[in-house]
């Protein structure tokens, strides 16, 4: 896309304008505005006989809440100022879902894609060793997860690797989040922030205000929507999309869009990548330049790829009457006033794409209780459920459908627990962004509103510890 400020002066920015509706003093703004700690590593790595210097870092934002949570990026253009700017964005976005974490992000500037998986898991468990030493990591510290270029095996790496180093210790397991269902994993992480993405979308259109602004009706069925990126976030999205009703018209990735306005097949679009490491020349669809995804008509647009991709220029092509972001950052504040100007509404990231830190939340409350979810309530549940269509068989005389019956017997298991609480979380999320925006007319947009919320808790919750004087 095009160069222009970086991801930290995006935060401030937006922070700066949410913290004029904050009443709390200056000093205490300018502190949570800051970032409280943050480790630069260079260390040393053997890959193909020769001793590599890599570079690594990881930002604790705030301890309002202990552990700080956030994930770990392999990118070759990983600095300082993003893993700043991306813990200060899950600080306000675990405050945003009311997660008790406080905000971290970490991550190691090099391309996974130029090493072997041998040479990954040595980088990966060096890096664990420097954190551990620095005390950079642990359960009740700090909680890595997976971000952009990790995942579950990078988690199973870091994971064995605190292990070791910490023999005895009963929470181990606890120390980062993302991992294999066979090693503390919990079901549904993988597509959880996709999943989340989702819910945001169904929770705005639920709202007159926002069904007045963009022209679109509560029903997602048949909703036009086109997704830059194809990763986690954005696969998981349009899959789950799509079973909903709604219609792929185009899906934008790093080499090229494919677009079809009667819809994509994503299932097949999925296999067509797996085989071929790119969506390129997919014969369900049109292929064409890798920004032509912005000037698709549509009813969504779901950014799902990288930072500061919709800035003046590209957020004035955006056809979309809604944009839901799905990755960390995506708009720019000079997209955001664009935006704004033509009366588009954006769902901010740090609501949109919570899912991720709110079933981690879950993952590592799983760790620490050592039980899954569902365990010792299902069967209750079950025989509750048999025991009311027993009593409404009898007192009507009709007879319940056996497959109804059967699915009851099966009960809620742990897919379907997570599904729920993060749905829970992401309704009572939307609920609180709209309660500060009607409270404040004025308020330019949603992204203000979510920070307010969070800004709020945060001061609240520094309040509670008796940090201030």
């Amino acid at each position: 896309m095009h160069a222009g400020p970086t991801m930290l002066d995006v935060f401030e920015r937006n922070f700066d304008t949410a913290a004029r509706y904050v009443e709390a003093a200056a000093g205490v703004i300018a502190n949570i505005k800051a970032c409280n700690a943050v480790y630069e590593m260079a260390f040393p790595v053997d890959i193909r006989g020769e001793v590599v210097t890599l570079r690594g870092y990881r930002a604790e934002h705030s301890h309002h809440r202990t552990p700080t949570k956030g994930g770990i990026r392999f990118a070759p253009d990983v600095d300082l100022d993003e893993v700043k700017a991306l813990a200060a964005l899950m600080t306000f976005k675990c405050a945003m879902v009311n997660v008790p974490f406080g905000g971290a992000k970490g991550g190691i500037a090099i391309n996974p894609r130029d090493y072997t998986v041998e040479e990954l898991e040595r980088i990966t468990r060096r890096y664990t060793v420097e954190l551990t030493r620095k005390g950079f990591i642990g359960p009740a510290v700090d909680v890595p997860a997976p971000d952009m270029g990790t995942g579950s095996r990078e988690m199973a790496w870091i994971a064995d690797t605190y292990a070791m180093m910490n023999p005895g210790e009963l929470n181990a397991l606890a120390c980062v989040t993302g991992k294999p269902l066979a090693q503390g994993g919990i079901r549904g992480r993988d597509a959880a922030t996709g999943r989340g993405v989702q819910f945001a979308l169904r929770e705005a259109l639920r709202y007159v205000e926002i069904q007045r602004q963009t022209g679109l009706s509560s029903k997602t069925a048949g909703l036009r929507v086109v997704v830059q990126g194809f990763g986690n976030v954005g696969g998981h999205f349009a899959r789950l999309a799509e079973a909903d009703g709604m219609r792929i018209v185009g899906i934008g990735e790093w080499d090229c869009t494919v677009a079809n306005p009667a819809g994509l097949d994503v299932q097949a679009l999925l296999a067509w990548r797996r085989e071929r490491g790119s969506i390129k020349d997919f014969p369900g669809g049109v292929t064409r330049d890798r920004d032509a995804f912005l000037d698709l008509d549509c009813d969504v647009l779901v950014p799902a790829a990288l930072q500061n991709q919709l800035d003046e220029a590209t957020a004035a092509r955006v056809k979309a009457r809604l944009v839901v972001e799905g990755a960390n950052g995506p708009t720019t504040f000079t997209g955001d006033a664009v935006f704004q100007e033509r009366g588009v509404v954006v769902v901010p990231d740090i609501y949109a794409n919570a899912g991720g830190v709110t079933v981690s939340y879950f993952e590592w409350i799983k760790n620490l209780s050592h039980m899954r979810f569902g365990r010792m309530a299902r069967r209750v549940g079950i025989r509750t459920q048999l025991r009311m269509v027993q009593g409404v068989e009898q007192l009507t005389g009709q007879v319940f459908p056996p497959d109804v019956v059967e699915d009851m017997r099966s009960g809620a298991g742990e897919e379907e627990l997570v599904d729920s609480g993060l749905e829970d979380t992401m309704v009572q999320g939307m609920e609180e962004i709209m309660a500060v925006r009607r409270e404040h007319p004025d308020m330019p947009d949603l992204r203000t509103a979510a920070f307010v919320c969070g800004l709020q808790k945060v001061a609240l919750a520094y309040g509670e510890r008796g940090v201030w004087p």
